[in-house]
């Protein structure tokens, strides 16, 4: 006969246990409902955080363009001074076969001159401190010798240099690595947080750029701004002829620009030298520091550490290449998103 045990009862401890690890669950599962949405930053809040990006990346893009600056300068100098310790090698080589010459003249004639002979197998500069054998020396071969000391010494001082630049050459490069690496890294985290963006709210921050862009045009159109010189006005020109274009970290046109690659092109086709970076350009002609001093085609230097330049354009405009994702373009001085320093008339 079958066996009617009654089941057990799970214990009431077990019960509250349960009961207590549900109600927890559908808890944190409602909290996490309810923080969902508010997560998601806003489309101002993604705008404030890619301009603050876009200005750091701005920040490394001038240390990389004076980092890039400088490699191609040590790459032209090290040239220069190889070129030269080849040419110098080649006379200390012509030196030396004319001192062999006489030796081997006075070996038919009666022999090596001990003195001589001392010479040839025997360091120059350290023959040289011994005054007293160049009286057994003539003339000609005093001469020579001297020649020889002097080109020695001239070589080891360039190839010298040469190390050293050779060094700083590395340094250089290294830097110009890591300023690349943290430009990308700054472009990369600015384009993930505008992937967060829906269609409509990229749609939106384009629209309020282009209609900041309207407003700047007609200011500039309607402003009777006068150029600084008659230069100054041809790279003005030129630069409006790149309205449009492109920005790019580290270019310099025409196809791109960054702001100070810009500028310069800009002066270029006026005729004018400029440096490359924006704070070597702050030392390009006279400092101007206040706003209504200003003339058209005067540089304009923002934030701080100098990091963004362009071009003035009349009325508080500027005309500039702003950042990654944007064009050349006129924009208001106080919409720039850092303080203007000062002006600079080239």
């Amino acid at each position: 006969m079958a066996s009617h045990r009654r089941p057990k009862q799970p214990s009431r401890t077990r019960v509250t246990v349960l009961t207590t690890a549900a109600a927890a669950a559908v808890a944190l599962s409602s909290q996490a409902a309810n923080a969902a949405p508010s997560e998601k930053p806003s489309k101002d809040e993604v705008k404030a955080k890619v301009d603050k990006l876009y200005q750091e990346a701005e920040q490394a893009t001038e240390k990389y363009n004076g980092a890039k600056e400088k490699q191609e300068k040590l790459q032209k100098e090290i040239s220069v001074i190889q070129d030269n310790v080849a040419r110098g090698q080649e006379e200390l080589n012509e030196l030396r076969d004319g001192l062999g010459s006489m030796a081997s003249a006075q070996y038919r004639t009666g022999g090596i001159d001990p003195s001589l002979q001392l010479f040839l197998s025997a360091d120059p500069d350290n023959y040289l401190d011994k005054a007293s054998t160049l009286d057994q020396l003539s003339g000609q071969q005093v001469e020579a010798l001297k020649k020889i000391q002097v080109k020695q010494r001239d070589l080891a001082q360039q190839r010298s240099e040469a190390g050293g630049k050779l060094k700083d050459l590395a340094s250089t490069r290294t830097e110009l690595g890591k300023k690349k690496k943290e430009v990308q890294g700054k472009l990369s985290s600015a384009q993930k947080l505008l992937n967060t963006l829906t269609a409509q709210e990229k749609a939106a921050l384009q629209k309020d750029e282009q209609r900041s862009t309207r407003s700047s045009e007609r200011q500039v159109l309607s402003g009777t701004g006068t150029p600084a010189s008659g230069r100054a006005a041809a790279a003005f020109a030129a630069a409006q002829s790149m309205i449009g274009t492109p920005y790019v970290y580290g270019a310099t046109g025409p196809s791109s620009f960054d702001c100070s690659g810009l500028t310069r092109w800009a002066y270029a086709q006026a005729d004018v030298a400029i440096p490359r970076t924006s704070e070597a350009q702050t030392g390009a002609g006279t400092r101007i520091s206040s706003m209504s001093q200003l003339q058209v085609g005067d540089l304009v230097f923002f934030f701080n550490d100098l990091h963004h330049v362009g071009l003035y354009a009349g009325n508080g405009q500027v005309l500039h290449a702003p950042r990654t994702g944007t064009v050349v373009r006129y924009e208001s001085m106080s919409t720039i998103g850092g303080p203007f320093m000062f002006g600079v008339r080239v």
